[in-house]
């Protein structure tokens, strides 16, 4: 059976960086497939390494991604694990703990002796991640798109990725 962790990550302390926590929050209580798990990590990207060593097959990222598309934009990504290995920083190199991006979160995990067979970013591009809470209306709006992408994930409705973005 596939283990996923589906992860909700950002600071709902800066506005629209709260994207993946709305989302992991309407995602719970739903019901889900066997072997998945969903959880709100919020800026614990070193409590987000250590649960991956518990051994999932994929991880789904859902974070505020600003890429320079309009405010509100969802995409998909699939996070290329071999050109991060080889990007990797030298054993001597600190990983900030701090980081919620997935080179910083998978760097850990490495460090730690674990790993991900596949990792997912489910990402809306912010409007607003100034001092603040609450999403801004176009990023509010992005959620339920959001959350539908994550329930065809979960359910195998959404096998091969590249990348996706709508609006």
């Amino acid at each position: 059976m596939n283990r996923v962790l589906v992860a909700g990550v950002g600071n709902i302390f800066l506005g629209d960086d709260a994207f993946g926590c709305e989302v992991v929050r309407s995602l719970t209580g739903t019901p889900v497939p066997d072997g998945v798990e969903i959880s709100d990590f919020g800026i614990r990207g070193v409590h987000l390494a250590y649960q991956l060593l518990d051994g999932y097959d994929l991880l789904v990222l859902i974070d505020a991604t600003p890429r320079g598309n309009d405010p509100g934009t969802v995409v998909l990504l699939e996070v290329d694990l071999g050109q991060l290995e080889a990007d990797r920083p030298s054993e001597g190199s600190l990983v900030d703990a701090h980081g919620m991006e997935p080179v910083s979160i998978l760097a850990l995990l490495a460090s730690l002796g674990g790993q991900v067979s596949r990792v997912l970013v489910v990402g809306c591009e912010p409007e607003s991640v100034a001092e603040g809470i609450g999403l801004s209306e176009v990023v509010a709006g992005a959620v339920p798109r959001a959350v539908e992408l994550v329930r065809q994930i979960i359910t195998g409705a959404h096998e091969t990725v590249k990348e996706v973005s709508n609006r």
